[in-house]
């Protein structure tokens, strides 16, 4: 009678289970295309939402009062662009690289434009938005968000890495690795310091920041390395391994989870770190737990500590069984709008869950610790910790039940998407209806790349395997100053300027990773170096054309770096 019993009701599950995935391949077949659309229409002057937008430029939402987010915001432009930049290279859409190209030349642009947190060389990359025509926006605001240079980095990092594969290693060396590595110096220089988390709320130090600033020197290092750039290889590998062995501060073994940031006066479950797993996945890399890959212990452990937290302050939760998905969002304790749901808090749930999928997939094997075993025992109550084939009724069970686990958020969002397919910022707590900001980018492009996860796609990888923690975590600072250097030098079409000089941060008196100059002000060419503090320094400049090189006639260039503060170097060539 019990065997029975069992029987109908593991039919009936599977049967509910099949539902629910046929509902969310309907909701994916008819979704994907409004939200690629939803994306498009937000950038640049073609866009059909984005009117006096500046190619290239991705507005957050077309709403313009209540909230106003008609502007461009570094960190959501560059997680939708990354998007498409995997949508590109994978092949997947062949149609973007205009769109890709007008994004670098938009970004090129901003990083030069002084705003209220400096300039391009005193702090003004941490600025977090701007107007939808490239200029500064001067309104108060929380300021400086330093996550927006290394996910931006880490996009055209990844379009740099395709077009060196694909034979284009001038244009990268040229034109896309100057951009680059002003973001790589200042996350180099500043992750420090603290910085106001992804919500705009917190100044703090932040999980999400760090581990994005982490992937981004990791990449950087690599291209530099690529391209033959050596002198920066040492500080950023040297920072990216500060910064790995610092994020693992923020685990709290009770009840696992990792803390969203280092203030803030609240629980500290927060999707900033779910947002983390799946912006720092890299399917080469397994479970590691030390970079918080989707199916790791602490990620999934840290997965169910904030799903929960959602589980009975929402209305519309209500009656859900425990081990099925429910509306989450940025944190229990936010009031902001409401205190919402947050469509793209939902996908990035479902989103984990299918790159863990893929993993377990990809190794043939799931294994369940001491630190995953609650999220485990929500699918399976007599599961014990150990590793379990794809070959065991266990891995099955789990795998299955984990799969439909996801698609339940996915279900969830579809739920509470409009009949149009338009989506807004967030879905009201009490009954679901869209709320806040309309057609905003990020929840589009947050869908895709759920979908795509779903569907087994992957990003290239970015280094993340056998990364391993040092004993003792170095936070101070160097003694390093900023000097810009700008000279100026007539040219003619096919030349280039380069630095170089007597200390490795201007390589050692390399002409063959001399430092690429910026022509954004011709006549004067111009870069910004870190170099060490009290130091005397000696320089040249050198005019590169087709492999054959020119210096400037001796005796070289001379000065002392200061001890603190910013020196700007004015020449003329000679």
């Amino acid at each position: 009678m019990w065997r029975s019993l069992r029987l109908a009701s593991t039919l009936g599950l599977c049967a509910s289970a099949f539902g629910q995935s046929s509902t969310v391949d309907s909701y994916i077949s008819t979704e994907s295309p409004i939200a690629k659309a939803g994306v498009l229409a937000n950038i640049g002057s073609s866009g059909v939402e984005s009117s006096g937008a500046y190619p290239g430029v991705v507005i957050a939402s077309p709403s313009a009062a209540d909230p106003d987010y008609l502007y461009t915001w570094v960190r959501d432009s560059s997680l939708v662009f990354k998007m498409l930049i995997d949508q590109y290279t994978s092949g997947q859409d062949t149609t973007l690289r205009g769109h890709i190209n007008d994004f670098i030349a938009a970004e090129a642009n901003m990083q030069q434009v002084a705003n209220p947190s400096g300039t391009v060389s005193t702090g003004g990359l941490g600025e977090p938005r701007f107007n939808i025509n490239e200029t500064a926006f001067t309104g108060a605001w929380d300021r400086p968000q330093r996550d927006g240079p290394a996910l931006r980095s880490t996009a055209m990092i990844t379009y740099a890495t395709w077009l060196i594969a694909n034979k284009n290693e001038t244009y990268v060396t040229d034109s896309l690795w100057p951009i680059i590595k002003l973001d790589l110096d200042y996350i180099m220089n500043n992750w420090n310091e603290t910085t106001f988390d992804l919500w705009e709320e917190v100044d703090s130090s932040s999980f999400f920041t760090s581990a994005v600033q982490h992937r981004a020197l990791r990449q950087g290092s690599a291209l530099a390395t690529a391209i033959g750039q050596s002198s920066v290889v040492s500080g950023y590998n040297t920072q990216a391994d500060n910064i790995l062995c610092f994020l693992q501060s923020f685990w709290n073994p009770s009840p696992g989870f990792m803390t969203a940031n280092t203030a803030g006066g609240r629980s500290g479950r927060d999707a900033n770190t779910v947002l983390t797993s799946i912006h720092v996945f890299d399917v080469e890399a397994g479970c590691d737990g030390v970079t918080f890959q989707p199916c790791s212990d602490v990620a999934l452990s840290n997965l169910k500590v904030y799903v929960d937290s959602f589980r009975e302050i929402y209305d519309i939760n209500a009656g859900i069984r425990a081990d099925q998905a429910v509306a989450t969002g940025r944190y229990p304790e936010d009031v902001n709008q409401g205190g919402n749901p947050w469509y793209l808090v939902s996908f990035a749930v479902a989103e984990q869950l299918y790159d863990a999928l893929i993993v377990w997939s990809k190794q043939g094997l799931l294994t369940v610790t001491d630190v995953s075993f609650p999220f485990f025992q929500q699918f399976d109550t007599s599961i014990k910790p150990g590793t379990y084939s794809s070959s065991t009724p266990t891995y099955s069970t789990l795998t299955t039940a984990i799969n439909n686990f996801a698609d339940g958020f996915v279900a969830t969002a579809a739920k509470y998407t409009p009949s149009g397919g338009g989506l807004a910022e967030q879905y009201t707590r009490s009954d679901g209806t869209p709320t806040s900001a309309f057609d905003l980018s990020w929840s589009y492009a947050s869908a895709l790349t759920a979908f795509n996860a779903r569907a087994g796609k992957t990003s290239a990888s970015w280094g993340a395997a056998g990364l391993s923690v040092s004993p003792t975590c170095s936070t101070s600072k160097a003694s390093t100053v900023p000097v810009i250097f700008n000279v100026n030098v007539t040219t003619v079409v096919g030349q280039n300027i380069y630095l170089t000089g007597s200390v490795g941060a201007l390589t050692d008196w390399s002409t063959t990773n001399a430092i690429l100059m910026s022509s954004a002000d011709y006549p004067t060419w111009s870069t910004a170096v870190t170099l060490p503090a009290n130091t005397q320094i000696q320089y040249k400049y050198i005019i590169v054309n087709n492999g054959n090189i020119t210096r400037e006639s001796d005796p070289n260039n001379e000065f002392t770096t200061s001890m603190s503060g910013i020196t700007t170097l004015n020449d003329v060539w000679r």
